[in-house]
């Protein structure tokens, strides 16, 4: 049997579970849960709203990535991630253009129920992610090949998603939710930056010009170590602002960065990051929980 299709021709999950990308789900989970524990209140279905929301929105990312670049032939056989579903063969392009409306259909859903529930301005604020999940990738000048992705990340998967998590409990912006807002973004795009680390090669060579190809192999690290820094001086800063020392649980989490160390600072390349990204996305995960559960302690 073909790890693509089953004999009768029919896809197999496992090739949307893998186009899914779930190493890059924690960037989805972790604003979610910080942003909830920033906020005062806690109604348990507006979490799992906006909890679908955002993974939802992580998988029509990641589908639309998939799909943009197979058909113009930015992921080719030299590639050394993960497979790709459109440009290996293992989904068609309409296959994957299903898949990608379907998983925004299951935001906007979600979505809807939120926004009917907390404000209807959350709609706005809806349609403006559709449209930077689509552009990411698509579109004449897409933003992820003109070095703005680790921009989009920390905006949409930083600031958006966690003030937005505090805003459908509170129905208003907390200024903690906006500072708690920071770390979670800077961690989120060190995942993107360490999956354009490895691709820089290959990425180059199609002209997809990442902030990783822009700035060259030697000062993509540096960027990579100076986000996850900036994560841990985060939770410093809004341990500050709270006047608590609680969210500095968040600091548990470093004994995580040891294999990264081991990886990204010694100079490991291509295929041998691939390791490094599933374990930023386990530090991102790691460091929200204990973030989130610090500044509940914190009130």
């Amino acid at each position: 049997m073909s790890t693509a299709t089953d004999r009768g021709g029919t896809l197999t999950g496992r090739v949307w579970i893998q186009a899914a990308r779930p190493r890059t789900f924690p960037a989805a989970i972790a604003p979610v849960v910080v942003g909830t524990a920033a906020a005062r209140q806690f109604t348990g279905w507006r979490f799992s709203a906006a909890l679908l929301v955002a993974l939802a929105m992580q998988v029509a990312v990641n589908y639309a990535n998939d799909y943009f670049d197979g058909v113009r032939g930015v992921d080719t056989a030299e590639r050394v991630g993960p497979r790709r579903a459109v440009a290996s063969g293992d989904a068609s392009p309409q296959a994957m253009k299903v898949a990608i409306a379907a998983a925004l259909l299951v935001a906007a859903v979600a979505g809807l129920a939120l926004a009917a529930a907390a404000g209807w301005e959350l709609l706005a604020v809806g349609a403006v992610s559709f449209l930077a999940a689509l552009a990411y990738s698509g579109g004449p000048r897409p933003y992820a090949s003109a070095g703005l992705g680790e921009v989009f990340v920390f905006v949409f998967f930083g600031l958006v998603a966690t003030v937005g998590s505090a805003y459908v409990q509170d129905e208003r912006v907390a200024g903690a939710a906006v500072a708690a807002a920071l770390p979670v973004g800077a961690l989120a795009s060190a995942i993107l930056m360490v999956n354009n680390l490895r691709d820089i090669g290959t990425d180059r060579a199609a002209g997809k010009m990442t902030l990783a190809v822009r700035l060259g192999e030697q000062r993509s690290r540096s960027a990579y170590w100076s986000l996850v820094g900036g994560a841990y001086v985060g939770a410093c800063v809004v341990a500050g602002a709270v006047s608590s020392a609680w969210p500095l649980l968040a600091l548990a989490s470093l004994p995580l960065l040891l294999p990264l160390r081991a990886r990204v600072r010694a100079g490991a390349s291509g295929a041998d990051l691939i390791a490094a990204l599933g374990g930023t996305g386990r530090l991102e995960l790691v460091f929200a929980v204990l973030f989130a559960a610090g500044l509940v302690l914190a009130r």
